[in-house]
């Protein structure tokens, strides 16, 4: 395991993809984590904002889904509000979409 992880260092080190620096420090950190797939941990995936979608309890006007949309996302809620309405009031599919989100999205 800690061959074929120095193996593929070397053959990104010979594809110029890692420079001599990033080549022996990331040599170094295999070496020092000993035997098991160190590298294959870090490269999984951070889980997604979508699992940690929960309907706010403290910032709602109605149920909560736009203060669980802002907390997930990073956006405001009033623009995920906003969004919310004019997707009513334009297309009609705004209310739908956030009776769904209210009805399965869970309460934090």
């Amino acid at each position: 395991m800690i061959a074929d992880e120095l193996k593929r260092l070397h053959e990104l080190h010979e594809a110029g993809v890692l420079t001599d620096a990033e080549y022996e420090q990331a040599k170094a950190k295999v070496l020092s984590a000993g035997p098991g797939p160190s590298l294959e941990k870090e490269a999984q995936p951070a889980p997604s904002n979508i699992n940690r979608l929960r309907r706010s309890r403290t910032d709602r006007w109605i149920g909560g889904v736009c203060g669980g949309l802002a907390a997930a996302t990073e956006v405001e809620s009033w623009v995920w509000r906003l969004m919310f309405v004019l997707s009513v009031c334009v297309f009609g599919v705004g209310f739908g979409i956030y009776l769904l989100l209210w009805i399965f999205v869970p309460e934090e």
